[in-house]
């Protein structure tokens, strides 16, 4: 009887997620196609969306630690993702305009992937090509001074380790830009939505932003070195908050 009543809430949550889409979604679009700067529009209605959905679903967010973002100033943020839930997470905590680096299946989804794709970066990771493009579209967003946001593990965390390995674009990223990285860790959102389940209850979601980490002066081991320092970083925040 449960698990009827969760699928139940599951199908409304869905359906309030796609009509919140399809009447936000060129509101979102069109202030980016008029202006270069028309994000910061977009991201007023791409909040209005997750904020009203998460109210409707019955997800409350608690953030701690925005005070050590300086909202003048781009980062690269890292997060920890072991759910579907972290893309509402991330506009409802960030208080900035950013890009985010997402799978390139996602920009196939009917509308969502036109909409969405107006702010982020599709990446195939199996291809080290589409790797490539991808670092360098970053880069060009990070010098206009538009920060951006990684799931440096590379997929969602299905295992039980607090963490997956990380991969090392962001923080290459980071050293050859000598822009800081951004932990963020968001912990519940797998209570939520359970690991290999599509089925969601509500829930809070709480987010932690650490002090930013400045990336060191490029050297042959400067790489690895700082990816095991913002990935040290992260594990403490969630195995400290969880």
């Amino acid at each position: 009887m449960i698990k009827f009543f969760q699928w139940i809430y599951t199908l409304y949550s869905a359906l309030v997620f796609i009509f919140l889409m399809l009447l936000l979604g060129l509101f979102i679009v069109l202030p980016i196609l008029v202006h270069s700067r028309g994000d910061r529009i977009s991201f007023v209605f791409i909040r209005l969306w997750a904020g009203i959905w998460a109210f409707l679903s019955g997800v409350r967010f608690e953030v701690e630690g925005k005070k050590r973002i300086d909202r003048s100033k781009p980062y690269i943020y890292i997060f920890n993702h072991r759910s579907f839930i972290d893309a509402p997470v991330i506009p409802m905590a960030i208080p900035q305009e950013l890009r985010a680096l997402g799978k390139k299946e996602l920009s196939k989804i009917p509308f969502f992937g036109w909409v969405v794709g107006k702010l982020a970066i599709w990446v195939d990771r199996s291809s080290v090509e589409s790797r490539r493009a991808s670092l360098e579209k970053l880069i060009s967003i990070l010098e206009k001074g538009i920060s951006v946001v990684v799931a440096p593990e590379g997929t969602r965390n299905d295992s039980g380790d607090t963490l997956l390995s990380f991969q090392k674009g962001a923080f290459r990223l980071a050293i050859d830009t000598q822009i800081p990285i951004l932990p963020m860790a968001v912990i519940g959102a797998d209570r939520i939505m359970k690991r290999g389940s599509i089925l969601l209850r509500p829930g809070k979601v709480r987010i932690y932003f650490s002090d930013p980490i400045f990336p060191p002066q490029p050297s042959e081991t400067a790489v690895n070195e700082f990816t095991e320092k913002c990935r040290n970083r992260l594990e403490a925040m969630l195995l400290t908050h969880e």
